[in-house]
């Protein structure tokens, strides 16, 4: 009664997986399977899904009921519960628990009403897309009337709902309806794209309009418009993959992301949402890509699945007053049809699935993404932001794809529930990098000098992997060149070049060097600061000529090539916005450490850490600190908006950055020496505060276990802003309160420019600590930019960080010198037999290193050889994992015959890696004489029954080994029955 027991056992778990995501989904796709595998009857299902009833109560009656039919139904439940939610933790059986499979019915059945049960879950998946033209046949063979269609298609059903209720309809009535609609499927083609899938010819004004939009589109994409296009770059001469990744690990992706895979069904979590996700950093190259995307399908060389694409940037929407239908947003906002707006848009709404919109900078939205008004009229007017949510939600206009960027710490779970997908932008690889440089320099000497700059400064290499950073670092190659080796370190110091650059670019001084550049155009810097700062304060970035008339903007001040023109889309009036969003934060960072009118509050309300949704008075910090009269007007309702917290956080750490010692003297002439020194104290003060409270929410460790700091993204960047001032006095302070054995930062967006500020931190520790990036973005220069920090290392965990043998190669010869570096985990990385070598040096080396996990790479028998060199010289390790690689039976014996006279070994983990019995032979000679040896995992493998046998041998000689795990390997269920009878330490 195993299985059936365990139905009741892991109810909550199996509750909690059928029914936490809201959507009914799950259970329905389950009840599929079983009425398919004929475990339910049809009068089973209708008890089970009844109308109106709460999810979780039909689920629970699923549950009672497959208890109830016995062992064997329960046993298809779990297959079909994995087969629906594979990845679900802590449901399912063990191998001998049960061997239920689900079998495939033949299609013929002996009726056309039985194969629509048996054929169940693959007619749903055949007809949720395309529900219209099977209700068409219906119609017309006479077997469904509009009442009929209507009550299929209520709007509040997902297409596979849909789907699932034409086909009960269909039972119903009778074999004939059946019949057409198993006809209709069968001699439905399979799609090319969705223009051939319907065969469809698009009426004449439509595709005029597609040729208006598509040129209208290539006009606005053709130049690079970030950063301003201040040297009208074209787009094909100057644009550079970025890395992309899914946020979500899949199993079906091979080598990195295209930008077709953006909006494609790879990586897919949420069949029945159409929104797609890019979030990246700011400067991340969020907007370049997008524009890349437009301008590839303008030209019809990507993306032509979709007949209309229609771009809109959240920035400009903001200035939208008026209440707009989706046909004023679509047809006002992008591209005006010439003629039969009413067609075009009626083509629009009848076939979803040929449109994409694309929606840049949720996070510059005004108003935080909300579910609350619901909007499902096309016609209906209402706010800009009220249509862009419920279009992101489906509500409207469902199954039209849209791709929206953001930055990640905008978007909330709220907002991702109604995704498909994420894809995670990551800004340029090394290789990146370099094919900019060239591509930005006409002149190959001259890129070649500046790629030579970079790799002498690491710290301004890793910087480079940010794009807008990258762009600076390349239109300023004349000060680059000219600072001397190592000058630039920090963001600060890369943005305070560009200033300079700026400057004494468009400058009619020609003698201006040295110091007083700063002095002589502080006025701009004041003016543009305060239009800067009066922005990000009322989460405006586009500004009109009144809002530049009241901070003092002149002509001369837009000349020096800070703003660039930007039309208002409501009033159709010239506006100005800044080059970059990181361009304005800076600006309103100058006006802060350089103006004498901001409140003395306005560098503590500026580090406050508060959350986002937290109430509004610290994320105003802009506003509460202007005079009245100056404060810039709100959105309604006082709301915070998601983009406040980032733009203040990158704000803060440009202050922390103008106000290093580094640069105190070009202020000396800027501002009196006694109001920076406050200001200074303020922020030192400020960053040991933020601190102070991460160190307290620290929670007091479980006896026997290690103290540990799971630390947040705000962590993260007062580490950024400590850095930015570089002053070792800060540091120091900042680490000296700082007790805890492990410092935890997965999933913290960390990337070569945090490692950078970790390590100059971090190596301030008075004692060593154990260090954990997993899941980040760490990459071969991100290692790099570690190093400093290693001899405080006693253990490295940075799994899944897209680190090479080239990365590892320049880690182990440093931390081989370090000696309290015991631990190092890496796996999910891109590692292959070549760096080996490098660990088997550090295996002969260091007599105190106790764990090596390398899984889920790809090492292969020549590794595993390479690994036994060194662990034949080393005494101390306790832990190897080498799972998900590819060793087989040759570089297991070679790991056997190095690690059979261990006195050391207690845990070895060779799952997944093809090894057969002639493997588990020579391993059992590791069982039969380590006797240190507590685990050894050999899961999902190939041994057989002699391989088995060896391995019980060798137990029988060592009763200090606690288990031996072989689940999933060749055996039958008779063997494993039999050998678990004889040796109880084996787990199958």
């Amino acid at each position: 009664m195993f299985v059936q027991e365990l139905v009741l056992r892991q109810r909550t778990e199996i509750l909690n997986a059928l029914c936490s995501s809201g959507s009914a989904e799950h259970l329905e796709q389950v009840l599929d399977i079983l009425l398919s595998q004929g475990e339910l009857t049809w009068e089973d299902y209708q008890n089970i899904q009844v109308s109106g009833r709460a999810l979780h109560c039909n689920a629970r009656k699923l549950l009672d009921l497959v208890y109830i039919k016995g062992e064997d139904t329960c046993g298809l439940f779990f297959a079909a519960f994995k087969r629906v939610l594979p990845d679900a933790k802590g449901v399912g059986t063990s191998s001998s628990g049960c061997s239920s499979t689900l079998e495939e019915k033949e299609e013929h059945q002996s009726t056309c009403t039985e194969t629509l049960l048996t054929q169940r879950p693959s007619l749903v998946e055949k007809l949720r897309g395309c529900i219209d033209g099977a209700l068409e046949d219906l119609v017309t063979s006479g077997h469904f009337t509009s009442a009929d269609c209507c009550e299929v298609q209520l709007p509040i059903h997902t297409p596979c709902q849909q789907a699932r209720r034409l086909l009960d309809h269909v039972r119903s009535k009778g074999e004939s309806a059946a019949k057409v609609v198993l006809q209709f499927i069968q001699h439905k083609q399979e799609p090319v794209s969705p223009l051939s899938q319907e065969k469809l010819t698009p009426p004449k004004e439509v595709l005029k309009y597609q040729k208006k939009l598509s040129s209208s589109i290539s006009a606005q994409s053709c130049f690079l418009s970030t950063y301003g296009g201040t040297s009208h770059m074209s787009l094909d001469d100057i644009y550079t993959d970025g890395q992309l990744e899914l946020a979500h690990n899949c199993v079906d992706v091979n080598g990195p992301l295209g930008l077709e895979d953006i909006v494609g069904a790879v990586g897919t979590v949420n069949k029945e949402a159409d929104t797609v996700l890019v979030s990246g950093e700011a400067g991340g190259g969020k907007s370049t890509l997008l524009q890349r995307l437009h301008l590839l399908w303008a030209r019809g060389a990507a993306l032509q699945d979709f007949l209309l694409l229609f771009p809109f940037s959240c920035r400009r929407l903001n200035s939208e007053q008026r209440e707009l239908s989706l046909q004023e947003l679509l047809f006002q906002h992008c591209c005006w049809p010439d003629r039969q707006q009413e067609e075009i848009f009626q083509f629009i709404l009848d076939h979803p699935h040929l449109i994409l919109f694309t929606f840049d900078g949720l996070d510059e939205l005004k108003q935080s993404f909300s579910d609350e008004h619901r909007l499902c009229c096309p016609t209906q007017r209402a706010p800009v932001h009220i249509l862009l949510f419920n279009l992101i939600q489906g509500s409207l206009m469902k199954g039209v794809r849209k791709v929206v960027t953001s930055r990640p710490e905008a978007v909330g779970p709220l907002f991702k529930k109604h995704l498909c997908k994420e894809v995670l932008l990551k800004g340029f690889s090394p290789s990146g990098i370099d094919c900019f440089v060239r591509k930005h320099h006409s002149d190959a000497h001259v890129a070649a000098k500046v790629l030579e700059s970079l790799r002498t400064n690491t710290a301004l290499l890793g910087l480079c992997h940010s794009p807008v950073l990258c762009w600076i670092v390349s239109q300023c190659h004349k000060e680059l060149l000219g600072c001397g080796e190592g000058s630039l370190q920090t963001i600060t110091d890369v943005y305070l070049m560009i200033l300079q650059h700026f400057f004494q670019h468009q400058s009619s001084l020609k003698n201006t060097t040295g110091l007083c550049w700063l002095q002589q155009h502080l006025q701009t810097v004041l003016h543009l600061g305060k239009l800067a700062f009066d922005g990000i304060g009322a989460t405006c970035y586009i500004f009109s000529g009144t809002d530049l008339e009241t901070c003092g903007v002149t002509e001369k001040d837009i000349c020096m090539g800070f703003l660039m023109q930007s039309k208002d889309i409501s009033t159709h009036a010239e506006g100005y916005e800044f080059l970059h969003l990181t361009m304005q934060c800076f600006f309103a960072a100058l006006y802060i450490v350089l103006s004498d009118n901001t409140d003395r509050s306005t560098i503590p309300k500026l580090f406050e850490t508060q959350k986002i949704k937290e109430a509004g008075q610290s994320s105003r910090c802009f506003i509460a600190c202007l005079p009245s009269t100056d404060q810039p007007q709100r959105p309604s309702g006082g709301e915070t908006t998601a983009a406040e917290t980032p733009n203040r956080q990158i704000t803060a750490t440009f202050v922390s950055g103008l106000l290093s010692q580094r640069h105190r003297n070009l202020w000396l002439h800027c501002c009196p020496s006694a109001v920076m020194e406050k200001r200074v104290r303020q922020v030192v003060k400020c960053l040991s505060k933020g601190m102070q409270k991460h160190f307290k929410s620290i929670p007091q460790p479980v006896e026997g276990e290690k103290k540990s700091m799971h630390a947040m993204p705000g962590f993260v960047w007062l580490i950024k802003c400590i850095y930015e001032m570089q002053e070792d006095r800060v540091a120091k302070d900042a680490m000296s309160k700082l007790e805890v054995d492990h410092l935890k930062l997965t999933y913290c967006n960390i990337g070569p420019v945090e490692c950078t500020a970790l390590a100059y931190v971090l190596q301030h520790l008075r004692n060593p600590v154990g260090l954990q990036l997993d899941n980040n973005s760490v990459g071969d220069v991100g290692v790099e930019q570690l190093l400093p920090c290693m001899h405080i290392c006693n253990s490295l965990y940075l799994r899944n960080n897209n680190i090479t043998d080239e990365g590892i190669r320049k880690l182990l010869a440093k931390t081989i010198q370090c000696e309290h570096f015991k631990k190092i985990a890496l796996f999910n990385n891109n590692l292959t037999d070549a760096c080996t070598q490098h660990f088997s040096r550090l295996l002969k080396i260091k007599q105190n290193f106790v764990s090596l996990r390398l899984g889920n790479n790809n090492l292969t028998e020549k590794g595993a050889k390479q690994l036994a060199e060194g662990l034949k010289c080393n005494h101390s390790l306790e832990y190897l994992g080498l799972w998900g690689n590819k060793i087989g039976d040759a570089g297991a014996e070679a790991l056997a015959t190095a690690l059979e006279n261990s006195k050391t070994l207690v845990w070895l983990s060779l799952v997944d890696n093809g090894v057969g019995s002639a493997g588990a032979c020579a391993l059992s000679n590791i069982i039969k004489n380590c006797t240190s040896l507590e685990d050894l995992w050999l899961t999902e493998n190939h041994i057989t029954r002699s391989g088995v046998e060896s391995l019980i041998q060798a137990m029988q000689h060592n009763t200090h080994v606690k288990s031996v795990w072989l689940r999933n390997n060749d055996l039958s269920l008779e063997e494993v029955e039999e050998m678990k009878q004889r040796e109880s330490r084996l787990i199958f």
